[in-house]
């Protein structure tokens, strides 16, 4: 079968390898959706190699529908429709290292037995759709990091999926007061379907004048500041957390959930004279993909998803997440 592997710094391949052989406590589910996104990008551009140095197969988005399962695995039957929780150390990461990935026809769910690999997807909910679950249980547990509540003054810096799923989260939740910024004018567009009260391009004028009428200033002894009281950090751009630093309020809590790979200066002084909190958001809540898979049964989010691939098409895919500023959610599906 078909298997998306990176085999060295910026070579990825559709290989051909050996269909899964799973045991008694594992399953195999048929992949009909599988995200990708910037995690993906970094792992083939610095090369990242699976177990033992062998190349190391992609995709940690999935949804399908369980095809085997083994004799000790109680929870899931076959025929059910299921969204993959990517997994943990303990049980190895799928698409992230391991030796499985989703971006395959099938997909080898090792220790299903134990629980919690496999989420029910909803009556109703469109396989694809429930692809979603991940990047927007991403989304869910930044938003449970900078502890925003339906009043909380929030700022989302990168409208891209994993930003786009924080404010889904916060809209969800009654927050009618997240400032949306990106450049990008159809992620612009997207942000304001989905609850946005504004959504601001960062090149067009002083964003902090913009985000200040939004939320309000307040004092401080260098100038009045953004009144905003929590930023999420979802663009990955470097220059962005520095920015904040610089204009955010007394007391302001910062979360950071995109991927910096690079080191970026800090202004301490900042941070202690405004007494900042600065927090990193990684994975899931502890409910794990549940919570998302809720979510995307009480509210339409199929806009997210801006682009689709089959599997054999994923180089054009990758081309596209690559160099678009304007792509939502790119998702390759199985035939």
């Amino acid at each position: 079968m078909k298997q998306v592997r990176v085999h060295g710094p910026a070579d990825v391949r559709v290989d051909e390898i050996d269909e899964p052989r799973p045991g008694d406590r594992d399953a195999v589910v048929r992949i009909a959706a599988c995200g990708i996104c910037g995690t993906d990008l970094k792992y083939i551009s610095l090369g990242f190699s699976g177990p033992g140095g062998s190349p190391m197969p992609l995709g940690h988005e999935m949804a399908g529908v369980v095809e085997w399962v083994g004799p000790e695995v109680t929870d899931v039957a076959v025929g059910d429709r299921v969204v993959v929780h990517p997994g943990d150390d303990d049980l190895g990461r799928i698409g992230n290292g391991s030796a499985e990935g989703g971006l395959a026809p099938r997909l080898l769910v090792r220790e299903a037995a134990r629980g919690g690999r496999l989420h029910p997807v909803p009556p109703g909910l469109d396989l694809t759709v429930a692809a979603l679950a991940e990047p927007l249980a991403v989304g869910m547990r930044a938003v449970e990091q900078s502890e925003a509540g339906p009043d909380t003054r929030v700022v989302i810096f990168g409208c891209g999926p994993i930003g786009l799923a924080c404010l889904a989260t916060l809209v969800d939740r009654g927050n009618a007061r997240v400032v949306a910024v990106d450049f990008s004018e159809r992620r612009r567009h997207l942000a304001l379907e989905l609850g946005a009260v504004t959504a601001i391009d960062p090149g067009a004028g002083d964003m902090w004048d913009r985000i200040a009428s939004v939320h309000g200033s307040e004092p401080f002894m260098l100038g009045p500041m953004a009144g905003t009281d929590v930023f999420i950090e979802a663009s990955g751009a470097a220059p962005v957390i520095g920015d904040i630093l610089a204009h955010a309020r007394i007391g302001a809590h910062v979360t950071v959930v995109a991927l910096h790979t690079d080191d970026i200066p800090v202004s301490f002084l900042m941070v202690l004279m405004k007494q900042l909190t600065i927090r990193g958001a990684m994975e899931y809540p502890e409910a794990g993909l549940a919570p998302a898979l809720d979510l995307l049964q009480r509210r339409d989010l199929s806009s997210l998803i801006t682009h689709r691939f089959d599997l054999d098409r994923f180089d054009d895919a990758l081309v596209l997440l690559a160099g678009s500023r304007d792509c939502g959610k790119v998702m390759i599906t199985v035939p």
